[in-house]
């Protein structure tokens, strides 16, 4: 699945819109120096759940920091919880 990204040099966010343009998935994130940013958010449409969305959302994130080489600092309950479980992760934790 391809996520759309945007990035004003303040926030960011990778999302999923519909065929009618609404939203139906997002991870967002707001950037705290030029080395870590919070990740603040996580919403899947209730049309989607229990279908790994989350998880992809969180994965492009983790994938778009290590690409930038940057810490995530987890301040979405949902990433919080995922960077406790998924030892894979702990080379992007802030």
């Amino acid at each position: 699945m391809q996520f759309q990204h945007i990035d004003n040099s303040n926030k960011g966010e990778f999302f999923l819109d519909n065929e009618q343009g609404q939203r139906i998935a997002e991870i967002s994130y707001v950037w705290r120096d030029e080395a870590q940013i919070i990740a603040d958010h996580t919403w899947v449409d209730d049309s989607l759940r229990g279908q790994g969305m989350a998880r992809q959302l969180l994965d492009t994130l983790v994938d778009f920091a290590r690409e930038k080489q940057l810490k995530i600092v987890p301040t979405c309950s949902y990433v919080d919880v995922m960077f406790k479980r998924e030892p894979s992760f702990a080379d992007v934790i802030a």
